[in-house]
């Protein structure tokens, strides 16, 4: 799955190459290690200021695993083993 938010159309359309858009900006799918890999590197090359955030269901006490790019309040931690979002303070606008 991949939650793309203000990234360019063109990635967009390379997204639902591979994956099926559910929602405006979600992507679901069922893809091997590798495509995902390369589906990473387009977003990194082609999401410009946007923000995305992927995830895939993986063998770890959670169940899945997720990467992001891009500014977000939503900050990944590492808590004992464990993958956890964090909350970053809003930014006052002076």
């Amino acid at each position: 799955m991949i939650v793309t938010e203000a990234v360019p159309p063109r990635l967009r359309g390379r997204l639902a190459i591979w994956l099926l858009e559910v929602r405006a900006g979600v992507y679901v799918g069922d893809v091997s290690k590798r495509v995902r890999e390369m589906l990473w590197e387009q977003v990194s090359v082609m999401a410009e200021d946007g923000n995305v955030v992927m995830a895939w269901a993986t063998n770890t006490e959670s169940g899945f695993d997720f990467v992001t790019y891009g500014e977000n309040r939503r900050e990944p931690i590492d808590f004992d083993g464990l993958r956890l979002v964090t909350f970053l303070p809003l930014q006052n606008e002076s």
